[in-house]
């Protein structure tokens, strides 16, 4: 019959204890358990990731379709509907005042957005991208800062303006839709 000898007469090295191997299975757990709490935290990882991709897109969408067309439509369409219909003096040189800020705005925000557009091309595409953080506020402020002075000053004057003769608002009104409108090829 073996005996085995008390805790107290251990007198081996830990590094050689008996129990040593089950010490590392212990360690092991440790680890994987760490691990598998991170784990647990990639559905939200992923859900973030697909609505970045999607906000990505959208803003993608939003500047290229959208926001440069906009400003093509006024900058060839109703500021110089506006100009043309404005009277001569103070009132004239207060819309090409306004129209040379908007279009500098234009030029601006544009540039900001070609500076960004790479980034959030990438993030469309589930790429890493380098987007820095105050980027989006950076457009965003410079964008709601344009619009308001837009919405606020030029377009009510230019309302003011253009409905003085019914036939003005309707020639802005018949450019814009042959602009919009789709093109149908002749025939040969």
């Amino acid at each position: 019959m073996r005996v085995h000898p008390s805790s107290s007469d251990d007198r081996r090295p830990a590094s050689v204890r008996a129990d040593a191997p089950l010490g590392e299975f212990s360690h092991c757990h440790e680890g994987i358990l760490s691990r598998l709490e991170a784990f647990a935290d990639l559905p939200a990882l992923i859900a973030a990731a697909a609505r970045a991709r999607e906000r990505a897109s959208e803003a993608l969408f939003l500047f290229e379709d959208i926001v440069i067309e906009h400003h093509a439509d006024e900058e060839s369409e109703l500021f110089p509907a506006v100009l043309r219909w404005a009277e001569p003096g103070e009132e004239l040189d207060g819309v090409r005042s306004m129209i040379r800020r908007l279009t500098a705005e234009h030029r601006s925000i544009e540039k900001l957005w070609q500076k960004y557009r790479p980034a959030v091309e990438a993030a469309a595409r589930g790429k890493a991208a380098d987007l820095p953080k105050d980027a989006a506020s950076e457009l965003v402020s410079a964008y709601v800062a344009h619009a308001t002075f837009e919405e606020e000053v030029f377009l009510p004057l230019a309302r003011d303006i253009l409905s003085r003769d019914d036939a003005h608002m309707a020639a802005l009104g018949l450019s814009l839709h042959l602009r919009h409108a789709p093109r149908i090829p002749g025939y040969i």
